[in-house]
């Protein structure tokens, strides 16, 4: 079994408020849980209203195979222009750890 987990820090584009921060942060989390299934959440930052911070995990029987997904999931969060990615953690956990 492999585990892997991706931390998204991001900053939100024109965003004044708390209700515009999470219409631009929830449809993402939305997205990656529906193209993906990965379990995923806004994890801290939950009151500035330019940045969040996405987490993410993802578990699998094939290591390749869930480093695809989770190069995926960056990408796909890489590409939205509504958001700059300012930096990714990547944790993958394998059957020696």
């Amino acid at each position: 079994m492999y585990v892997g987990t991706l931390s998204f820090d991001l900053l939100l584009g024109d965003v004044h408020s708390l209700k515009e921060k999470r219409s631009v942060v929830r449809p993402i989390v939305a997205e990656l849980q529906r193209r993906f299934a990965v379990s995923v959440a806004e994890v801290d930052d939950q009151d500035l209203h330019r940045r969040a911070r996405i987490g993410l995990a993802a578990v699998s029987g094939d290591a390749e195979h869930l480093t695809d997904v989770l190069d995926r999931c960056e990408r796909l969060v890489a590409g939205r222009p509504e958001v700059e990615l300012l930096s990714v953690r990547r944790r993958f956990h394998g059957e020696d750890d």
